[in-house]
């Protein structure tokens, strides 16, 4: 089994961040940095980059 665990510093403690409801992550710390989950544990490269480029875009 497959999984990507995303852990956010919160409040002095890391806690796991859960996909939205596009099923991305989308990184506190480097604006723009939103990942496809379920695309990327399936090496669906193509689409990983297409959320990364929308979130470079929605910055």
């Amino acid at each position: 089994e497959q999984a990507l665990r995303w852990y956010r510093l919160e409040e002095g403690e890391y806690r796991q961040q859960e996909p939205d409801a596009e099923g991305l992550i989308k990184s506190g710390v480097f604006p723009g940095l939103w990942l496809a989950v379920e695309a990327l544990l399936a090496g669906q490269m193509a689409e990983v980059l297409q959320g990364v480029q929308q979130g470079i875009a929605a910055r």
